[in-house]
């Protein structure tokens, strides 16, 4: 039986303003470093044009979420099908996010793998691309100890000073970020700053501020639950939703980070019948489809991805008429 990480003694048990007493000065930079993380963020398709990623439509893409107010973008995650962008289109689109933001949102570059050398060679590029944060996911596949995730994170960590968040999804990687993995973490990884919370388990973020204070930024990776999420204690969400409707998105975090959930949650509900077309399969396959029908892309996945079934085209043409989005 593995025996999860225990998490560190003493090192957040006095808190103060988000400051823990006992923590080292990095530990305090660290924290302070990371509040510049919050609210709306947008897990980005690619968009393809044959056998090559569209640039021309990334870049429309990349623009049109700025002007609508989102906080920041995420280029080549999951969303933006990252499993099938060869290592130069990778590293394109990143650069390419970056020229484009042009410092007006957060860039947060995709740069996780199951091979630590890699994701540290692509965190290193990211980071030489100028992007704000890299979000790096679980390793997959090979389902590493909480000791052999500790050790990836803390080697990508030593190898580069970009931000990090981790991402937590049990259910493409096939393992579970503990929080006592995660407590070790951001005890000894000042460049940790956040998580990436796509687990769906609305404790998370309480249980995990049990141990680490406000040392971590919290994100919904869920965007049925990006309201809840930040009641208890998020502040952000990223978002596959807000490739369709940025602005509402954004709307929702800032009331729900202001407190008032009444009216986040009312303005959440209209899109409830948009968020599960989303996820009825797959994903990015709904999305990348309704950005098709609203002329943001062409309705091209690569490999093993393939379009909806056309119960699923239906329900999002529906979803998407119904709100007046084509």
């Amino acid at each position: 039986m593995e025996v999860a990480a225990r998490p560190p003694k003493g090192k957040f048990s006095v808190m103060h303003d988000g400051v823990d007493s006992d923590s080292p000065a990095s530990m305090v930079l660290a924290m302070k470093n990371n509040q510049q993380f919050q609210g709306a963020y947008t897990a980005l398709i690619t968009p393809f044009a044959g056998d090559g990623v569209d640039v021309a439509a990334f870049e429309s893409l990349v623009e049109w979420q700025i002007t609508e107010g989102i906080d920041g973008i995420v280029p080549c995650g999951t969303t933006g099908e990252s499993p099938t962008l060869s290592h130069d289109e990778h590293k394109a689109v990143v650069e390419r996010a970056v020229k484009v933001a042009k410092g007006r949102v957060k860039v947060m570059a995709g740069t996780g793998s199951n091979a630590t050398a890699e994701a540290i060679e692509l965190t290193k590029h990211a980071e030489k691309a100028g992007a704000d944060a890299a979000l790096i996911v679980a390793p997959y596949y090979n389902k590493p100890t909480q000791e052999g995730i500790f050790q990836h994170y803390q080697a990508i960590a030593n190898a580069s000073g970009l931000p990090i968040f981790i991402y937590n999804i049990p259910g493409r990687s096939g393992v579970n970020i503990t929080d006592a993995t995660l407590a070790r973490l951001a005890e000894s990884c000042k460049t940790i700053v956040g998580i990436k919370d796509a687990t769906g388990d609305l404790a998370r973020p309480s249980t995990l501020r049990k141990l680490v204070g406000e040392r971590l930024v919290q994100f919904s990776g869920e965007d049925m639950t990006m309201v809840a999420f930040n009641a208890a204690g998020g502040r952000g969400v990223i978002s596959v939703l807000s490739n369709i409707i940025p602005k509402a998105t954004a709307d929702i975090q800032k009331l729900s980070l202001a407190g008032k959930y009444a009216e986040a949650n009312k303005a959440h509900d209209a899109f409830v019948t948009l968020i599960q077309a989303l996820f009825t399969e797959t994903n990015p396959i709904p999305v990348k489809y309704a950005m098709a029908l609203m002329k943001k892309c062409k309705p091209e996945l690569r490999l093993p991805l393939v379009l909806p079934s056309t119960p699923v085209q239906s329900a999002m043409r529906d979803a998407l008429a119904e709100l007046k989005l084509i």
